[in-house]
């Protein structure tokens, strides 16, 4: 088992990429604290992980909130008796549109739940690692921050933001063996997906997937097989990596 005994905090995991890592890591040996702030579903995933005879719980946090994410990390901690992986997955986006009908209420919130949230995590859980002599940081960015297009600028701008972050985290925490890397998956099977796209429509997903050289739209399996290994040891000499899971989307 790749992660056996390894205590790991999933944001966003009540549906979509961070599902798919709760339920992949927890598959490899995991204890799994699920977040989210949909209730409902953090609470199926996290039971739906115990009835696999895996370890899994759930707490709410809004990842916007330094209180409510010092809370998360803490009981984490006091559950597992330890915090080896944080994957700050949780996303935010505004419908498809131009830059210059975005609310400044929308800008706010993507800026928060994209950006700011991988900043208070790691307020939180740095002093964790740094006492246990290490640990991992996932973050969910984008390839819309490596080719941004048209119609979701705000978004774009937010996702470009976490992979500069994640780049400089891994730089100032790399003497504390701390490893920063983040994710770039292309637009798939998630609760964003229609606000991508500016509507779920036949047409919409053709031209999506036209812009995909392996002709297809990502699957949640594709990002948790991808954060799997950025989170084991077989990844121990990588950190600062922006990994491009987009079927080649970016070249």
């Amino acid at each position: 088992m790749r992660l056996k005994d390894k205590v790991a905090i999933i944001t966003g995991a009540g549906s979509g990429f961070g599902e798919g890592m709760a339920t992949r890591f927890a598959a490899e040996g995991a204890r799994i604290v699920v977040n989210d702030i949909d209730v409902a579903n953090g609470e199926r995933v996290a039971a739906a992980i115990r009835a696999t005879g895996a370890d899994a719980i759930f707490r709410r946090a809004d990842v916007a909130k330094a209180a409510e994410v010092e809370a998360l990390v803490a009981a984490a901690a006091e559950a597992f008796g330890r915090v080896d992986i944080m994957v700050n997955n949780a996303g935010y986006t505004h419908r498809n549109q131009s830059m210059l009908t975005v609310g400044e209420d929308a800008f706010d919130r993507i800026f928060a739940v994209n950006v700011k949230a991988i900043y208070l995590a790691a307020l939180a859980v740095v002093p964790i690692f740094r006492r246990q002599g290490g640990g991992v940081i996932l973050n969910t960015a984008s390839t819309a921050g490596l080719r941004p297009r048209p119609g979701l600028t705000v978004y774009n701008a937010s996702k470009g933001a976490a992979i500069t972050m994640t780049k400089s985290m891994a730089v100032e925490f790399a003497p504390d063996r701390i490893r920063v890397n983040c994710l770039c998956p292309v637009a798939g099977e998630t609760a964003m997906l229609a606000d991508f796209m500016g509507g779920d429509t036949p047409e919409n997903r053709a031209r999506f997937t036209a812009s995909v050289p392996l002709g297809r739209l990502s699957r949640p399996e594709d990002i948790a097989n991808a954060a799997l290994y950025l989170c084991s040891e077989e990844a121990s000499f990588i950190t600062g990596a922006a990994l491009e899971v987009d079927g080649g989307r970016c070249v």
